[in-house]
């Protein structure tokens, strides 16, 4: 029965209290409005390791589309009107699943975990226990290992049109992570063009947990240019410094006069091409920002973008202390995807919602080792607009 996968029922009534009072603020606008999603159910039904996958559409009163698949819990399109009241898809995918079985970037709209972004060395001490986790990164681990969720096919029951639930167990060791981990996921559509994407999760050991979305967006329509007249503002004073590797050095950085400063809103390629050792490190922005908050855990703005010619704007609000911000430095132009649009160089960006990377190595960043007498509650709201 729904929901009995993870007995958290205070976490799920605060996340539909939360999602109740957004609704409450849809717009009164009832105008209909005939949209398509670029892909078909039926190009997503396929059976991987005995699991049935399949396509999930979220839609709401304005037009509004986000198609989900369970293989990776991923955002396949996002139907988003411009300035004009014209509908465009604003994230990277493909057309089927076989497009993100043979795809190069193997995370585009996915899941992400058991721990987002990086693990030196995939190492890390956990009450005395070393644990060695598969690496997928050169020597250190990313985004959960080359078997992390976005390769799981998750258990999927559509609630209605605006909410959807996924579900997934990750088995003890898997990927060298401790505990068996149970997670679910319920992405909300509501009227006021805002899709929140809720995490819970249980374990019966300690482990680290980090989880987000890694979206590729491109305001101004997938597959239609680079980002990087894109304007962007982060709400954060610090970044995290890397090494060459992209591990966090452990040290907590100000932007202020350096190209990391995204206080106040500005062009994403502004400074990406300065002469900075960080920049060289990442290949543009690769990055961890540490977001102002006066109180831990609150859902707060961390990150606004918008695309000047088609007027579309991005607001991402978040309980987590950190978001990555990546610019698109590793797309080649060698997936191509919806439409047989390739996907270039800098041609999207993605901006995820997380803990800092490396955190079970680094003491003094915010832990994310979940007990068993805990339960794991992460929020994340995306607001799309257009002026």
């Amino acid at each position: 029965m729904l929901y009995k996968f993870i007995q958290a029922p205070i976490y799920l009534f605060l996340a539909f209290l939360i999602i109740s009072c957004s609704n409450n603020r849809q717009s009164k606008q009832t105008k209909e409005i005939n949209t398509t999603v670029p892909v078909e159910k039926t190009d997503f039904r396929t059976t991987i390791n005995g699991k049935q996958t399949d396509l999930f559409v979220l839609q709401n009163k304005r037009g509004m589309k986000v198609a989900i698949t369970n293989y990776g819990g991923r955002i396949v399109s996002w139907l988003a009107a411009d300035k004009k009241g014209d509908f465009d898809d604003i994230v990277l995918g493909f057309d089927s699943i076989d497009g993100y079985l043979n795809a190069n970037e193997v995370f585009f709209g996915a899941l992400i975990g058991r721990y987002a972004n990086r693990i030196d060395e995939g190492q890390f001490t956990l009450d005395g226990t070393e644990y060695s986790l598969k690496t997928n990164d050169g020597a250190n681990t990313l985004h959960g290992g080359s078997g992390g969720f976005h390769n799981a096919v998750w258990q999927a029951e559509q609630l209605d049109d605006q909410h959807l639930v996924l579900q997934y167990l990750s088995e003890d060791g898997e990927e060298g992570f401790p505990g068996n981990l149970k997670v679910q996921v319920l992405y909300v559509l509501n009227d006021n063009n805002e899709l929140t994407i809720d995490y819970t999760a249980v374990t019966d050991k300690a482990t680290p947990v980090n989880l987000t979305n890694h979206a590729f967006f491109n305001l101004a329509g997938a597959g239609s240019g680079k980002i990087t007249d894109h304007q962007l503002m982060i709400n954060a004073e610090k970044y995290t410094p890397i090494d060459s590797t992209l591990i966090p050095t452990g040290e907590l950085t100000g932007v202020e006069g350096t190209p990391f400063d995204f206080t106040k809103a500005g062009p994403i390629g502004k400074r990406i091409d300065n002469d900075n050792e960080q920049l060289r490190y990442g290949k543009g922005y690769d990055h961890n920002f540490a977001l102002n908050k006066d109180t831990a855990g609150t859902l707060t703005l961390a990150a606004r973008v918008s695309d000047p010619s088609s007027g579309r704007e991005l607001e991402i609000y978040t309980t987590e202390p950190g978001i990555q911000f990546y610019s698109g430095n590793f797309l080649d132009g060698s997936d191509s995807g919806k439409g047989g649009k390739a996907y270039n160089y800098r041609s999207s960006f993605a901006l995820e919602p997380q803990h800092f990377p490396d955190s079970p190595n680094q003491p003094d960043f915010p832990t994310t080792i979940l007990q068993p007498d805990g339960i794991y509650h992460s929020l994340s709201v995306y607001r799309v607009t257009a002026k």
